[in-house]
């Protein structure tokens, strides 16, 4: 039977020393990690024993004698000889399906990590592409156990969250199967706090939408410019000054590849060299602001100033709009 073996350094096994080209026998019978000597049929096996580093001595080796496993995997034979050294590159190339890996077991490409399936990775058991963190089946992740995409946090199923235990999207808090909440163990979507079923609340244990105090289950009338008022949150979202405020310039997240990466921004996000980019946050300016207001129809401009309690100053304050153009 042939097969591989790994060697410390100096060709020793368990204190034994063996040189290439040479038959070595055992008195009686073989028994696995007690009596003979030890080989694998896959050399990638022979690594669960000894460390994967290049030091390490490899060798192919044929059992001249009789041969048991207790698992298939390692087997050991009372007669072994060692014949051909293997030098460090081949044995990557045997280890690894892929091309150009310096890992050990992968069957993707270009990846420094071990185990991996997919390409580009430096982390471990990786089915998707460009992780740097381990067993993710989503791309371009740099936590752990994401099957989503974009993730920096850990075992989410969503995408692009920061946080971790997410199934939703966005989030930069843990346990939401919502989406884009900064709190924790929300179902609900901008939840900036915790344990709500409801949207975009910022007190905890919510199931209404927009309170800011605790275990409510209806949502509280609107405020406009300070001043309270008898509208609902489905009556704003369904008016007309909510539907042309929507279309007013945000920050946005935006994927900057790494070849389009400035010298700064390679520094500050070492994860490029494995992710090929990272997320950015893209700001607004008030010279965009501005060509937006300017941009309305003098309908839609009207529509936004009958907004209960309207007040231009109040409204430039918090949308960074120049007041001289809204009066």
């Amino acid at each position: 039977m042939i097969g591989y073996k790994v060697f410390e350094s100096d060709w020793t096994c368990r204190g034994f020393k063996y040189e290439i080209g040479k038959t070595y026998h055992h008195e009686g019978m073989p028994v696995c990690c007690q009596e003979g000597f030890h080989f694998c049929k896959k050399l990638a096996d022979c690594f669960d024993y000894y460390p994967f580093v290049s030091t390490n001595k490899i060798a192919f080796v044929e059992s001249r004698g009789a041969v048991v496993s207790d698992d298939n995997k390692k087997f050991c034979t009372n007669a072994i000889k060692i014949l051909a050294e293997i030098d460090w590159h081949t044995g990557l190339e045997l280890v690894n399906t892929g091309q150009a890996c310096t890992g050990l077991c992968n069957s993707g490409n270009r990846n420094s990590g071990n185990r991996n399936s997919g390409n580009c990775n430096s982390g471990n058991w990786n089915s998707g592409n460009r992780n740097s963190g381990n067993r993710n089946s989503g791309n371009r992740n740099s936590g752990n156990r994401n099957s989503g995409d974009w993730n920096s946090g850990d075992s989410n199923s969503g995408n692009c969250n920061s946080g971790n235990r997410n199934s939703g999207d966005c989030n930069s808090g843990d346990c939401n199967s919502g989406d884009c909440n900064s709190g924790t163990w929300n179902s609900g979507d901008y939840n900036s706090g915790d344990c709500n079923s409801g949207n975009c609340n910022s007190g905890d244990w919510n199931s209404g939408n927009c309170n800011s105090g605790f275990f409510n289950t209806t949502t509280p009338k609107l405020r406009f410019f300070d001043v309270e008022t008898d509208i609902s949150l489905q009556e704003w979202m369904d008016s007309d000054a909510y539907y042309v405020m929507r279309t007013m310039p945000t920050p946005t997240n935006m994927w900057i590849l790494i070849e389009d990466m400035t010298i700064e921004e390679k520094i500050l996000h070492e994860e490029s060299e494995t992710t090929g980019g990272y997320l950015k946050k893209v700001e607004v300016t008030t010279e965009q602001l501005d060509g937006w207001w300017q941009g309305l129809s003098d309908q839609d401009k009207a529509v936004i100033k009958n907004i209960p309690n309207f007040d231009a100053q109040k409204f430039a304050q918090i949308t960074g709009i120049s007041e001289e153009l809204i009066d």
